[in-house]
């Protein structure tokens, strides 16, 4: 993972004096592994949601969430230097919209319409009825009939079969192919694209697998509040803040509200030593803060659904 001296001392404001252990601690605490789908409040430059997007591999999604219209800086991502298929799985969608996908009910399925339907039939006498079967049993020959006739023609229009899809979305992710079948060189894809609607109803339905809170300017309280039923059930979160008070507060919300289990608050301890001949000693100038970290897991509790409904 690409994190220096260099990059911490530039843009130290930035990324608000987030550590390299510290981030370490997040994706750790978090679970963060191939296959994921984490969801990330990243207001520190981009720096978690780059790290989260490397430890996943090119699999799973990165979900990047913002307060408001503009989406938040993720300029760090750059400095990662992440393969297409890394880039490719981060995604920027706003809070509001993915709190109104988990707050929107049901749309009826078409099963169910189709069902309902066939169970309401139009009262007929038994005059119509008998008219109704003299013109059903003319009808018959003359539609296997014309059954006959239409069959070859239905067997000549063949569906694409689905190795084809995949060559065919193969071909297309790739940049096509030019007349001689060369590959063409498309332009790597830019991070935070938006994601497809079908991703946005399997997150509806199954919730995330993680979430990382690296937003130290916003209250913590109100957004883990806001995050937490995005989640699946017994999905593990870490929040990063630089300040204890805020997390302390947000720490009691959750114990009073039984969200979550296993709440741990603590904080990033890091020592470098120098490894010299007869002068191995620790760094004469370290960064004694690396800000704090809440942890835990969230957990049904039936009794805030009874509530909210």
């Amino acid at each position: 993972m690409y994190y220096s001296q260099t990059l911490y001392a530039v843009v130290s404001v930035v990324i608000r004096f987030m550590r390299v252990d510290t981030l370490s601690l997040l994706l750790s605490m978090a679970n963060i592994g191939a296959y994921s789908d984490v969801l990330v409040v990243d207001m520190v430059g981009g720096l978690v949601v780059g790290a989260v997007a490397e430890r996943l591999g090119g699999t799973g999604y990165v979900c990047s969430t913002y307060l408001g219209s503009a989406p938040s800086s993720i300029d760090i991502i750059r400095m990662y230097n992440l393969s297409s298929d890394m880039v490719s799985r981060i995604v920027q969608a706003p809070i509001s919209a993915l709190c109104s996908m988990q707050s929107s009910g049901n749309t009826p399925s078409v099963v169910n319409s189709s069902a309902e339907g066939e169970m309401i039939e139009p009262a007929v006498d038994e005059d119509a009825q008998s008219s109704l079967a003299q013109q059903v049993d003319t009808a018959v020959p003359d539609e296997k009939a014309q059954l006959s006739t239409d069959q070859p023609s239905d067997m000549e229009v063949s569906e694409p079969s689905l190795d084809e899809h995949l060559v065919q979305d193969e071909n297309s992710s790739l940049g096509g192919k030019d007349s001689d079948g060369t590959l063409n060189a498309s332009k790597p894809p830019k991070p935070g694209k938006a994601p497809s609607p079908e991703k946005m109803k399997y997150w509806k339905e199954h919730g995330f697998s993680s979430l990382i809170v690296a937003a130290p300017g916003h209250e913590v309280e109100r957004l883990v509040a806001d995050m937490l039923p995005l989640l699946s059930y017994s999905a593990p979160f870490a929040i990063y803040h630089q300040h204890l008070e805020p997390l302390a507060k947000c720490m009691h919300s959750l114990q009073l509200s039984k969200m979550a289990i296993g709440l741990q608050l603590s904080e990033p301890w890091l020592r470098e030593y120098q490894v010299l001949p007869s002068r191995t000693h620790p760094h004469m100038q370290m960064n004694a803060f690396g800000g704090y970290i809440l942890n835990g897991i969230r957990i049904h509790n039936p009794d805030r659904v009874v509530a909210n409904k």
